[in-house]
């Protein structure tokens, strides 16, 4: 049965029943590979625990959860929120770019191209 909340039928169906445990995905995204893992764990588990489950901080010993941000399904949350049912746990890499400093530099260059 599907997840309704996050439409994600591969984590909905891997649950048991059993009411005292969850499963949720945890994934940390690189430009030439990513890492990907479903878990089962106890209901009350956080972010910072699940991701600590996962085994991504060994195979990814770079990352440092006090510099890095985390998020479930792309919203920013504290690594101390409770993870539910069919969350994916995300571990965002900082930016390589301003965002704001990129669209200006390609406002000012289509700018240039049209005079």
């Amino acid at each position: 049965m599907a997840d309704s909340a996050t439409g994600d039928a591969s984590v909905g169906d891997t649950n048991t029943g059993d009411a005292a445990t969850i499963n949720v995905q945890v994934c940390y995204a690189l430009p030439d590979s990513s890492f990907l893992k479903a878990l089962t764990l106890d209901r009350g588990t956080t972010i910072a625990q699940a991701i600590e489950a996962s085994g991504v901080l060994s195979t990814h010993p770079e990352i440092d959860l006090s510099q890095l941000r985390l998020g479930i399904f792309g919203k920013l949350k504290a690594a101390d929120t409770e993870v539910r049912e069919g969350d994916r746990i995300e571990i965002y890499r900082p930016l390589q770019a301003d965002p704001k400093e990129t669209r200006r530099r390609r406002a000012a260059h289509r700018k240039s191209t049209k005079d």
